[in-house]
Formats: structure tokens, sequence, C-alpha cells
């Protein structure tokens, strides 16, 4: 947390953690600095070529809060980065719905621990719950339709001992009913919950990869526009957020059409929801992943309106390729479109300590060749770093 004094000065705090065997100590100090010019131009200078610079990865586990900690005063900070996006789903003990929260899930004191380490370094937190799709995971059904299986958009389709893709019935990820007229005094109990204790002013919602939506054997969604659908609950959410004054993203594959552009299935829509797209409010901040092509989309995005994000996964040489491309973007837009290109957000799919597996065998010395999640953050903050120092 930064306060700026005036002339120059600021005071700043600092958290510092100290390895006491098995466990760290954290202690927060003060610390009254002066901004000296060619600092002030540096941090100027970053946050005028990519103003997002973040990471989206799982929140840790309880027995991993201090280590993560760590990791974002270590590795995080030394590398400017500004978002951090914790997806948290069922990691939290939750006091409005006790009863959807993991067996071994994050304390609200665990939360504030990271909290705090974020507001220390001068980095925006960000939680996220996966809504609408997403709800299972092969053979898991997760918590909120395994407690409220009334909610399931597709109780005909029945979990698998064993999952494969293909399947006859298309299972990839169940989706909750958009519809049904009890989801949403839960689903948004949970978001508040978790926005409260993340003292956060966003919120992610995820709905990536909708592919249930519209059933035409709900009761309820049968017949329906699913442009429409995945457009009224994007909206829903977005206005439940407003009300706090917080702001909503979510990822932008359900935005693009599949079969037009030859993105597919996965990183874009087959079942008609990018229509939604001249339907959702222009403040919803879009995450455009692409893991295979750096693929232009984020100017689509930007001249419908809406700012947005680049997301790189695992391959560092397209990564880097992406970055170049969000600079270029900014560089070359029409004041009117500059602002829209936000810039990089890192996405990684493992759970939080296997990422900070790879990243301690990599500053050990183990070689880090192919498609690799540390790789491709490391190369990503590497070339953003260039590109701020104008290589």
């Amino acid at each position: 947390m930064i306060s700026f004094l005036g002339k120059g000065f600021y005071l700043q705090t600092k958290t510092i953690i100290k390895p006491m065997g098995k466990f760290y100590k954290i202690a927060t100090v003060l610390i009254f600095c002066y901004l000296t010019p060619s600092l002030s131009k540096s941090q100027n200078q970053m946050d005028s070529i990519m103003p997002v610079r973040g990471l989206c990865i799982a929140a840790p586990r309880p027995a991993g809060v201090e280590a993560f900690s760590k990791f974002i005063i270590d590795e995080l900070v030394p590398r400017k980065i500004n978002t951090l996006i914790l997806r948290v789903d069922w990691n939290y003990q939750f006091s409005t719905h006790p009863e959807l929260q993991d067996s071994n899930a994050l304390s609200k004191a665990d939360v504030k621990k990271l909290v705090d380490v974020c507001k220390s370094s001068n980095i925006r937190l960000i939680p996220q719950i996966n809504l609408l799709g997403h709800q299972s995971w092969a053979k898991t059904t997760h918590n909120l339709l395994r407690v409220y299986p009334q909610f399931d958009e597709t109780p005909q389709v029945k979990m698998p001992e064993k999952y494969e893709w293909p399947n006859p019935d298309g299972l990839y990820c169940k989706s909750y009913c958009p519809l049904h007229p009890e989801v949403h005094k839960i689903v948004f109990d949970l978001v508040n919950e978790i926005c409260d204790v993340f003292e956060a002013n966003a919120f992610h919602a995820g709905m990536d990869e909708v592919f249930y939506l519209g059933d035409n054997k709900c009761p309820r969604c049968q017949g329906r526009d699913k442009a429409e659908l995945f457009a009224d609950e994007v909206r829903k959410i977005r206005d439940n957020l407003a009300k706090n004054g917080r702001e909503l993203w979510i990822s932008g594959d359900r935005l693009l059409d599949g079969k037009t552009t030859g993105y597919g299935m996965w990183e874009a829509s087959y079942n008609y929801t990018y229509r939604a797209i001249e339907m959702i409010p222009k403040d919803v901040m879009i995450c455009d992943w692409h893991y295979e092509r750096a693929d232009k989309s984020a100017v689509y995005f930007a001249m419908k309106g809406f700012r947005v994000v680049t997301s790189p996964w695992r391959n560092p040489d397209l990564a880097v390729k992406q970055a170049n491309d969000m600079m270029d973007f900014r560089r070359d837009a029409t004041p009117e479109l500059k602002d829209r290109f936000q810039g990089m957000v890192h996405t990684v799919w493992s759970d939080a300590a296997s990422f900070l597996k790879e990243c301690t065998e990599a500053k050990s010395g183990k070689k880090v060749t192919g498609l690799s999640q540390w790789g491709c953050f490391d190369k990503l903050f590497e070339r953003i770093g260039e590109l701020a120092a104008g290589k």
C-alpha cells in the first residue's frame, strides 16, 4: 500500500516474511520513501505500455498460504505484476452457505493474509468463482450441483464412472440452469461474500466453455435463444456487482463465432452464444484466451466497445508474440480504441502448489523447455519488461 505525501515523498507498507522452521513469520513495516524521477518514469512507462499485467491461478489451500504470500513478494512484485486473479470456487469457508465449502478450505484469516500482502505490493486482488458453466469436471460434480441438484441444466446426463471425450452426451462440464428461480439467491450470496472478504472491487465469473445451455429437455430453458440466455446471465451477475461498485470480468470465448472464425468449439462458440456480444454491458472486462495461435480477437472485442486482456497459458513463444501484439494494438490504435487494449493476464491451470513447485525447480537450475506454464509465465513478463525498456 502506497500513500503519497507530495513532492516525491511517500509512505509505503512492506510485508517481510521470515522463515521459522516449516512456517513463516509475517510482519508489516512502514517505510518513508522518496520517489526518484527515474523510478517514477519507469513505472509510468510500464503502466503506459501494458496497464494490466496479471496472473490468474487457483487460490492456494490453507497449508500453502504462507508459501504463496512469499511467492507474491519474490516473483510477482519484481515482475511488476499488478493484478492477481485467484480462482476460489469452493475453497473458502463460506458463512452464508457453509454447505458449499470444500472440506479443506481457506478461512477468513487465510484470505486476509493474502489481501494484506497484495495491498502492500500494490497488486489488485480479484477473486473468481466459476458461474454458469464448469459446475463439474470429468466424473466429478462440483459442490453447487452436488448440494443443489435441482439447479442442474441437464439432470438427464449422468456422471460417468470413467470420463472420456468425446462422449454420446456431449458432456464436458455441467452448467446450472440460469432460469431456476432459486439459483441466483445462493450464487449471489457467495459472490458478495467472497468479494467482501477479498476487499475486491472486481470479480471474475469465468463463464468459459459453456456447452450446456438452453437444453431442449430443460422445462425452463427449452426453446430459448442461447445468446439471450447467456447475455441475461452476464447482465444479472454484472448488475449484482455494480450495486457495490464492483466490475465483472469474464472469459471471452462464448462471445466469438467458432465456425466463421475457425477458432473451434473450445476457444469460441458453436452453440450461437456469440450473438450475446451485442447484448451485454460494455463495462464488462473480457479475458481473451488463445493457447494454440496468436489470434487477434482482442481487436474484435475492442471494436465492439469492450476492454480486453489477452491470456496465454503454457506456450512461451506464443505468449511473447501475444505480448508484442498487445503492444502493437495499443500503439497503432485510435485514441478511442487504445485504452480498451488493457494488457496481459497469464493463466495457470494447475493448483497453486504445483505452479510454485515449477518455479522452485526452475530457480534451482532445472531446464525449462517446450510447453511449460512456468516457462510461459517467465518469458511473458520478461518480454513485457523488455517492451517497457523500449527493446
